[in-house]
């Protein structure tokens, strides 16, 4: 689906079904570097189950013009203008690592246009590596390297894959290397200046569901337990022998924890 947001063309996944304004939205935000085919699996289980779904490649990611936007509250000053855009008063927001981030601050700073949050592996502060920004900076593929081998949990490291034939961390990879040139750097930098997390989760005023990778090196369970206590009444799931990247590494339980809130 082609969108208009801030005068530049945005690309969304629909989840297999055309966008029907009617339904309950579910707003899906990808992570850092990434884009909307992360969401392949819930996006189309909600859109054929009564939600209108919404998977935006945010700014400069996959099929979306533009630049990527350099602070998570930028980001998620978007989404409002996202849902302005498809005539939304309230959406569902998902995200994933940087995407939750700008799923709470979303929640945070516009708390009437969020109706129910889930918050992916994440954290109130997510500080990147020295190494990792570096690499970035410098377009050097090693930055691909580094964040594949500490976004899976040790069954993804050896394989781990639901499809046969299929290997995480080598379509992990392969799905960063389609990145522009500054996009990762710049997705990186916002997420490392983002300090703003507890006093987000502390203005949130939702429903909200935390799910956690046991075996996460980028976000910690700790750190996403640390956030989920900081918000009112919010669930805290943890997936046990699973990663930062539960999407392809835990598709199933990621899901059915995604379904006690969306």
């Amino acid at each position: 689906m082609a969108l208009t947001v801030s005068g530049q063309r945005v690309h969304a996944g629909t989840g297999g079904r055309a966008f029907a304004t009617e339904l309950p939205l579910v707003v899906f935000l990808h992570g850092a570097g990434l884009d909307h085919t992360v969401w392949v699996l819930p996006a189309r289980y909600f859109a054929h189950r009564g939600r209108a779904v919404l998977a935006p490649d945010l700014p400069g990611h996959g099929r979306s013009e533009g630049a990527a936007l350099t602070s998570i509250a930028a980001q998620a000053d978007w989404v409002a203008q996202l849902l302005d855009e498809v005539g939304a008063e309230k959406a569902a927001l998902v995200g994933h690592s940087m995407g939750a981030l700008v799923a709470l601050e979303a929640a945070a700073r516009h708390p009437g246009r969020v109706g129910a949050l889930a918050l992916l592996g994440a954290a109130p502060k997510m500080p990147v590596h020295p190494e990792l920004l570096a690499a970035a900076e410098a377009n050097d593929h090693a930055a691909f390297d580094l964040m594949t081998s500490w976004s899976y949990g040790p069954a993804g490291q050896l394989g781990g894959a639901r499809v046969p034939g299929a290997w995480l961390m080598g379509g992990g990879e392969r799905l960063l290397e389609r990145v522009r040139p500054g996009v990762l750097a710049a997705d990186l930098a916002a997420c490392n200046a983002y300090d703003g997390g507890l006093e987000a989760a502390a203005k949130v005023a939702c429903p909200t569901v935390v799910i956690m990778g046991a075996e996460d090196r980028m976000t910690p369970a700790r750190a996403g337990a640390k956030l989920a206590a900081a918000i009112a009444g919010a669930n805290a799931i943890v997936i046990p022998a699973c990663g930062h990247m539960m999407l392809a590494e835990k598709p199933d339980e990621t899901l059915d924890a995604l379904l006690t809130i969306v």
